[in-house]
């Protein structure tokens, strides 16, 4: 793909210049002979003085909104978008989208060694005959490369899955993956290659941070429409709590723009040379409003993996609770006007705060962080021990609850 790429842009830039150079000649026909030309008048004189500083900003606000392409495939939009007055110095580039383009090619560049294909033949269980499984059924996604040779990919990529491969970019060969781990509350998965051949030239990805609002990021995968790699620019639109489709968990998630598709799932999104997020969902109905999960989201299934050798799980209190936005259940639970909190409408038995806690009590905060009465806070995230202040009849109390994984409970 790379070396398909480069005779397009030495074709880009060829047509650029000479479709330029037509317009120059149409914009400024060649000039009379010096005896022939007519004295310039004072407002002539003018025009042409303005003509370089015109053309010169109307250049820049057409480079600013050019796409995420090179900035030497970027030449075809200045020739069709503004008058071809000024030539483009070799390597000048102003403007802070110019610059994100560059890192957005450079994403690539970095992607193109360490993000792979992933090809699943899976067979998922039939409820209704539980003593056979439903038919074979293939299905692709994409994964990325991290330190310690291991592939990250989504949990619904591999899900049910009979055996699984990986292909590299710009190789025909397949390589057999074991998957080492499967967290389908967070869907991600590690998967693993003995092959020494897939390793040759293969290169992984650094784990970043999450990143800030409207931040560029670049989405690098396979989804569906071709078979080689396909790269997406969009920018991050929010960053909240949000519904797992496939594990229906609510955990950290990073709501983008750019289009996430059918095979992109597994997915890294790259900020600069480090990965920001992987793809996994988009929202079904709208436009432009893609998932991805956030860095703390893997760093804390890889750790977990690596601690005990399989997927732990995320903490979970076990308690569902109730708003108490309602004056009068306020006043009936004994609530001073100052408080805020929630409360305690059931209690998983197998939770530790089975053991502290009871019905209709009223949780005012964990570890010293508020709860309002709508039940929003700041999110407490992979802590394994934390305390609580909660009303059991009418009287405070600091309670000590132990916040075991899901999957233990």
């Amino acid at each position: 793909m790379l070396a398909a790429a480069r005779p397009l842009r030495r074709l880009s830039s060829s047509c650029s210049s000479s479709v330029g150079a037509l317009r120059r000649v149409l914009l400024h026909p060649p000039a009379p002979p010096p005896s022939l030309q007519p004295p310039l008048s004072p407002l002539r004189t003018l025009t042409r003085a303005l003509l370089p500083s015109l053309a010169a900003a109307h250049r820049f606000s057409t480079t600013s909104f050019s796409t995420s392409a090179p900035s030497r495939l970027g030449e075809c939009v200045g020739v069709l978008g503004a008058p071809a007055i000024a030539e483009e110095e070799e390597g000048e580039e102003t403007g802070a989208l110019v610059r994100h383009d560059t890192d957005a090619y450079a994403a690539v560049e970095l992607a193109l060694d360490s993000v792979v294909k992933v090809f699943t033949v899976s067979s998922s269980p039939n409820y209704f005959l539980p003593w056979q499984n439903k038919a074979q059924r293939e299905s692709m996604g994409s994964g990325f490369v991290i330190p310690g040779r291991r592939i990250v990919t989504n949990a619904h990529v591999v899900a049910d899955h009979t055996f699984v491969l990986v292909r590299k970019h710009g190789s025909p060969t397949k390589y057999k993956a074991e998957v080492q781990a499967v967290g389908h509350e967070c869907d991600l998965a590690l998967l693993t290659v003995e092959s020494e051949e897939f390793w040759d030239g293969v290169n992984s990805l650094e784990l970043g941070d999450i990143p800030f609002l409207q931040e560029a990021v670049a989405v690098v995968g396979y989804p569906q429409g071709g078979d080689n790699i396909s790269v997406t620019k969009g920018v991050v639109s929010r960053v909240e709590p949000t519904q797992y489709a496939h594990g229906a968990t609510q955990l950290m998630a990073i709501q983008i723009d750019a289009a996430i598709n059918p095979g992109n799932s597994g997915g890294p999104a790259i900020m600069g040379d480090k990965v920001a997020g992987v793809a996994f969902q988009n929202l079904s109905g709208a436009e432009n409003i893609g998932y991805i999960i956030p860095v703390p989201v893997i760093k804390r299934f890889i750790s977990g993996v690596e601690e005990s050798g399989k997927y732990s799980g995320f903490c979970t209190l076990g308690v569902s609770c109730q708003a108490t936005e309602n004056i009068q259940l306020r006043e009936c639970f004994g609530m001073r006007p100052e408080m805020t909190g929630v409360l305690v409408s059931r209690i998983n038995p197998l939770s530790d705060a089975y053991k502290v806690l009871k019905k209709d009590d009223i949780l005012l905060e964990f570890d010293g962080v508020p709860i309002a009465n709508d039940g929003t806070g700041e999110i407490i995230s992979f802590y394994i021990c934390t305390t609580s202040i909660c009303i059991n009849n009418f009287i405070p109390h600091i309670l000590f609850i132990s916040l075991p994984p899901v999957n233990s409970i």
